[in-house]
């Protein structure tokens, strides 16, 4: 009779030792299930827009607006405008800039202090950064001033830019100036298309084959400007 309880008890232990071993194993293949997981979560390459990390041109060229930080936008605008005939000083280099990123001399020396701005649509720039250029051009013997935006200004940055004769290139039309260049191809991405800007009216069209934006005088008489500027200076009567 003892003998039968005995192993009965055994039995009984053998089950539980079982059970515990099953269940310590399942644990592990969940833990090991979570950590391969977060491997993959962690190598997943993100986007950084305010990277200081330039690519090499090659790239760029072949990059969206939407897809290069500011240091990228800085290089492809001095690409750009060295194949517009200027000479570039990249003065912007590392961020620390004053307020002016690029300066250009045309060749007839005549000086122009840029301004980038690589944003996204919804980050307008603000009427803090046209009072930065404008100071910080006298800083490189600067008589003209240049914004270049991916994004827009807000409607106090554009007041203060007309008021102090600040030109800015904004939005599409950014886009289409690089398209027209020629050597800017990007890849083809799901991005939606991006409007040219309100001011840019396409049935008015500049000697050189460029659109013609609206613009104002030191009167506030508003003229059509070429798009071109500061490479074509051309004007219309409104």
């Amino acid at each position: 009779m003892i003998s039968i309880i005995g192993f009965i008890a055994a039995i009984l232990v053998l089950s539980v030792l079982s059970g515990l071993i099953q269940g310590n194993k399942k644990k592990k293949k969940r833990s090991a299930g979570k950590r391969q997981t977060s491997v993959k979560k962690s190598v997943t390459p993100t986007f950084n827009r305010s990277s200081t990390t330039c690519r090499p041109d090659e790239v760029l060229l072949k990059t969206p607006l939407e897809q290069i930080n500011g240091a990228e936008f800085e290089r492809l605008l001095s690409l750009y405008f060295r194949d517009q005939g200027y000479t570039v000083k990249e003065v912007g280099v590392g961020g620390k800039d004053g307020g002016v990123d690029l300066v250009i001399v045309d060749k007839r020396g005549e000086k122009t202090a840029v301004q980038a701005k690589c944003y996204a649509d919804h980050n307008k720039v603000q009427v803090m950064t046209v009072r930065e250029l404008v100071g910080a051009k006298r800083n490189h013997d600067c008589i003209l001033s240049l914004l270049v935006t991916t994004s827009d200004l807000t409607a106090g940055a554009k007041r203060e830019a007309e008021q102090f004769k600040v030109d800015y290139w904004h939005g599409g039309l950014v886009e289409n100036k690089l398209r027209a260049w020629g050597n800017w191809q990007p890849a083809k991405t799901k991005a939606k298309p991006r409007k040219v800007a309100g001011s840019t009216v396409r049935a008015v069209t500049c000697a050189c084959g460029a659109p013609m934006v609206q613009r104002k005088n030191k009167e506030g008489t508003a003229f059509w400007g070429c798009s071109n500027y500061p490479s074509c200076r051309k004007t219309k009567a409104m």
